[in-house]
């Protein structure tokens, strides 16, 4: 009796069956590229795997025992079910359908170069029924949803990198120290604002958190207040009784507006790398893949 079906079978029933066709091993050398005494050891090993005499060889020519014309009639059923599973799965790569759950740190969204957004152009364009979820969390939030299974792929700032995670490059972001218009730094120029005024004055902080060089700059500040987010800290700086850190391309409809400008631009500043994560070992997912391939990442 026949057990499980290897990878060894698979190759000896191919010989088998290209013998079979070409009507015999000397003809079957230039389809297989394989001598005769090459395919004579498969027919070999393959007979006596199956435990069934398939064909008479020798002198008389090639010729298909009772037992290797019932073998080959099988073989063909399971060749039938091959292309079936084939046709099948080619059907599913047309029919990209799921859902994509994604967990993305505030205020992005203003990036000019953001890569989330035409990647979910593309990935609707490939998959007009794929239903995406788009959540606005904190940076903590989005790695334990990732590393649960809540959420299929984050992005973050790359600060720590979290065991069970893997992290792929998306961009990096500017932020500077801002002030609004009612702000009493407002009209001061840079070169007359020293750290001593600027730490008389009172700023607003992350209550997530930062990397090591925002908190760099924000020990040489007079933090009395803390935001969850960056629209938090928008919020406090628009009192016009705080001084906080913004990106830059967050900034800039309030700087246009004359609402706000950023103080000491050059020594006030920092630049943060952000990342895509997914979970480490996660389900295989076509769904992701195509959006991964799409943010031109490697999966």
């Amino acid at each position: 009796m026949l057990g499980q079906i290897s990878d060894i079978d698979l190759r000896l029933l191919k010989v088998f069956r290209t013998v079979v066709e070409s009507g015999g091993f000397a003809q079957a050398e230039v389809a297989l590229n394989v001598s005769s005494s090459a395919i004579s050891a498969s027919m070999a090993d393959l007979e006596k795997r199956l435990g069934l005499r398939l064909c008479q060889r020798g002198r008389a020519g090639f010729a298909l025992t009772d037992e290797g014309l019932k073998a080959y009639l099988a073989l063909q059923e399971l060749h039938t079910a091959l292309d079936c599973f084939r046709a099948e799965i080619n059907s599913i790569h047309r029919q990209l359908k799921g859902e994509l759950v994604i967990g993305i740190t505030d205020n992005l969204v203003t990036l000019p170069h953001m890569k989330i957004t035409r990647a979910l152009a593309s990935l609707k364009a490939q998959g007009p029924d794929v239903q995406v979820d788009i959540r606005m969390m904190s940076p903590g939030i989005v790695e334990r949803g990732v590393v649960d299974g809540q959420l299929h792929l984050g992005v973050v700032p790359r600060v720590q990198k979290v065991s069970g995670l893997n992290y792929h490059p998306l961009y990096s972001e500017t932020s500077r120290l801002y002030c609004s218009a009612e702000h009493p730094l407002f009209p001061v120029v840079d070169d007359e604002i020293g750290e001593s005024q600027l730490a008389a004055h009172e700023a607003v902080g992350q209550s997530f958190a930062p990397c090591k060089s925002v908190t760099t700059l924000l020990d040489q500040l007079n933090v009395t207040a803390k935001a969850s987010d960056r629209e938090g800290i928008a919020f406090m700086i628009l009192t016009g009784l705080y001084v906080g850190f913004l990106p830059d391309h967050y900034a800039r409809r309030w700087v246009e507006s004359g609402q706000m400008r950023a103080l000491c631009a050059t020594r006030m500043s920092y630049d943060l790398d952000y990342a895509a994560i997914v979970r480490k070992g996660g389900s295989p997912s076509m769904v992701l893949d195509t959006f991964l391939q799409s943010l031109e990442i490697n999966v």
